[in-house]
């Protein structure tokens, strides 16, 4: 029996995770644990709570089962099924989503549901974030045009199955994203590059303040071969290995070779005894 704990960022409502419930449940072999948001949390990215304590509140689901919702991030989802909130369940893969709209490119850096998924990579264990393109084909987070999970759900259930066989590294989540038509296929891909066109835009002004738009509603992207924009843009679901390790590691040697210490010295000199 695998445990399985579902989670995500547009909160234990949405239509996305209630559909990836549903499949999971499906399976046999998996015992399911959902624990998400009470409300929508995207674009909180790694954002946990340390200043107040989570409030936690059991939501029955109406085949009977139940889940947990909190007033959490997503990332405290994860960490509050680690830490143990439900009992004698320990989660062995976490899956995050179906999320309302792409995640795809530089975009996975702001994504709660990308996340969430990165939490279970760091607690050591496997993780698939599943993102649904929107009805009109919108390659971001709008939601124009409704959307359609089944085809996720059920895709992402069947990689459930057989994930003991997936070869993902250790430490490695596996980022999918579905787009709104019929897939034509699946293709592994790396993480495209988004152009952004954000504008400073005065929206109002009163008493000495003034309020702001910041972001443009209508990104780019390169359309390079072999990215994840690229793909989802020419109908096929795109799979991307994303990783922790953040370090850059041809920089290591060339840093070592700069003369730090002697950057140093003379700070440590002026500081005196």
């Amino acid at each position: 029996m695998l445990n399985v704990l579902l989670t995500n960022d547009d909160g234990i409502e949405a239509e996305g995770l209630q559909t990836m419930r549903r499949a999971l449940i499906e399976l046999p072999d998996v015992r399911l644990a959902v624990i998400a948001p009470d409300g929508n949390r995207s674009a909180m990215a790694r954002s946990i709570t340390t200043r107040r304590p989570l409030w936690v509140a059991e939501v029955p689901f109406a085949d009977g089962s139940v889940g947990y919702a909190t007033d959490g991030t997503p990332v405290d989802c994860v960490r509050l099924a680690s830490l143990g909130l439900i009992e004698n369940f320990n989660a062995e893969l976490v899956v995050s989503g179906i999320n309302h709209g792409a995640n795809l490119g530089d975009d996975i850096t702001y994504s709660g549901t990308v996340a969430a998924a990165l939490e279970g990579v760091v607690l050591g264990l496997p993780a698939i974030a599943v993102s649904q393109q929107s009805g009109d084909r919108s390659l971001d987070y709008r939601f124009d045009g409704g959307f359609g999970f089944s085809v996720a759900a059920r895709f992402v259930a069947r990689m459930v199955e057989r994930i003991e066989q997936v070869p993902v590294p250790e430490r490695t989540l596996l980022n999918v994203n579905v787009p709104a038509c019929t897939p034509e296929g699946v293709e592994v891909t790396s993480l495209g590059k988004r152009i952004y066109r954000d504008e400073l835009k005065l929206d109002q002004e009163e008493r000495g303040r003034r309020r702001y738009w910041i972001y443009g509603s209508d990104p780019g992207y390169e359309d390079e071969p072999g990215t994840d924009l690229a793909a989802v843009a020419a109908g096929r679901i795109a799979v991307t290995p994303i990783h922790f390790d953040l370090t850059d590691r041809p920089s290591l040697d060339a840093l070592r070779r700069f003369d730090l210490d002697g950057l140093l010295a003379p700070v440590v000199r002026d500081a005196g005894p």
